[in-house]
């Protein structure tokens, strides 16, 4: 190992392996990065669910140098600065209709934190103190934080860290291969998982419940398309109880599924919806939670010199971000990328889908621009043949993501169709060489 490499302690990565065989990223401009030693590398998952517009857009890059010059840091408790108003203006017009209210953090794991707190906050503002239990959903992903990770249904995000919060429940995940293999968009079978919402009800009694999340497809597990009329079922069934229903959008936010917001594209509006990746376009970290004007206004009682909601971080609304999203949500609008994914994803998910027949490959999932590859474990080894088809991809000059032995692909929203046929057959290669 090089001793410069030893100081830094890398998040969710095998550091060993990496720290023999460094994979270093020196530059990035529009579809590519380019390594350490100049080699060139198509970017197939947008840097991580988050680079949609692309590499180093020039607005996104002047605006975030202006900004600095300009306006460094302001304090975000009981002060502020006009661009976190205007940036929140934004975001609220091509919300879903009456998510009016956004709120800044730094991530989607702090979004995901300042939702439940919100929404359990929320029930006792109006009288309803006994609705403090959250129901996550199994192979869910909500960040990394305690909140996060109680909600969450990853094991091994779990598995490590104790007890995580008390009064904590979760629903089945919809991953049905047996009926839903090879399923092109969202699969047909499923819709009545969301009926698992009712059996928790009758465990806990809806008085105890404050609020369900979960992802409108569940990325960071394998990219899980929730089945046709899931989704429905759920607000329906929350809203026959008055349980909020919170929608993870950290990955699917901002054009992945070929309009604004899975929200929208699947026609099911949310009570509390969390952002972050691509309301920057991964350039400088931001979260955000959407929230309905109603559940804003309920918190807007009392003495109105005192603090209505005791929330908040440091660099909440930082002047860097919302330039960086401003220019983001400007170059979006420039190109149409916010629905590009629905002109692009019949191509991509018959290319995606010509995998089908290859070694190991045991499902493939698409929507939007986002895909998956399921492959066939090595015995023992769980995780480890899809890691080396990863491996293999990286050398050949594409950049995927894997999860188990699932592989990913979510490339920015840039891309054009000899893009997308790079990325197929470079993965075909890699999985015929893994078999």
């Amino acid at each position: 190992m090089k001793p410069e490499l030893d100081a830094f302690w890398m998040p969710f990565t095998a550091s060993r392996q990496f720290k023999k065989a460094p994979r270093l990223l020196a530059k990035s401009s529009g579809m590519y990065y380019w390594d350490d030693q100049g080699r060139q590398i198509l970017d197939g998952v947008a840097g991580l669910w988050c680079v949609n517009a692309g590499h180093a857009r020039p607005k996104i890059v002047k605006a975030i140098q202006d900004q600095a010059a300009e306006l460094d840091f302001a304090p975000p408790f009981n002060m502020a600065h006009p661009k976190a108003f205007e940036l929140a203006d934004k975001v609220a017009k091509i919300a879903p209709a009456g998510m009016k209210k956004v709120f800044f953090t730094n991530s989607g794991s702090e979004a995901v934190e300042t939702a439940l707190k919100m929404a359990i906050a929320y029930h006792r503002a109006r009288g309803e103190g006994t609705r403090t239990r959250l129901i996550g959903r199994e192979r869910g992903y909500h960040g990394v934080n305690f909140g996060g990770i109680s909600v969450g249904g990853m094991v091994g995000n779990r598995k490590m860290f104790g007890s995580l919060l008390t009064g904590v429940d979760h629903l089945r995940h919809t991953h049905d291969p047996a009926r839903n293999a090879f399923s092109v968009g969202q699969p047909e079978h499923g819709a009545e998982l969301a009926d698992d919402l009712e059996r928790m009800v009758a465990l806990h009694d809806a008085s105890t419940i404050a609020a369900v999340i979960v992802e409108p497809i569940a990325g960071s597990t394998g990219v899980l398309i929730p089945p046709k009329g899931y989704l429905q079922r759920l607000r329906e069934i929350c809203d026959k109880h008055g349980i909020l229903l919170i929608f993870d959008e950290v990955i699917t936010g901002f054009g992945r599924t070929g309009s604004p917001f899975a929200a929208t594209t699947f026609g099911v509006t949310p009570d509390l919806m969390t952002l972050a990746k691509g309301i920057t376009n991964g350039c400088v970290p931001m979260g955000a939670v959407l929230a309905k004007q109603s559940i804003h206004d309920v918190f807007m009682n009392g003495p109105e010199h005192l603090i209505e909601f005791p929330h908040g971080y440091t660099y909440s609304s930082h002047p860097l971000a919302c330039a960086a999203g401003l220019a983001t949500l400007e170059t979006y609008a420039d190109e149409s990328l916010l629905t590009r994914g629905s002109q692009l994803q019949g191509y991509f998910g018959e290319q995606v889908h010509s995998l089908k027949g290859q070694p190991n490959v045991i499902d493939i999932r698409n929507f939007g621009l986002v895909g998956a590859v399921e492959l066939t474990p090595i015995a023992g080894e769980p995780g480890k043949r899809a890691f080396n088809v990863f491996l293999d991809c990286y050398e050949k000059g594409v950049l995927l993501r894997t999860t188990g032995d699932t592989v990913a692909i979510s490339p920015p929203l840039i891309i054009e169709r000899q893009q997308i046929d790079q990325i197929i057959d470079t993965l075909r290669g890699a999985i015929q060489r893994a078999a």
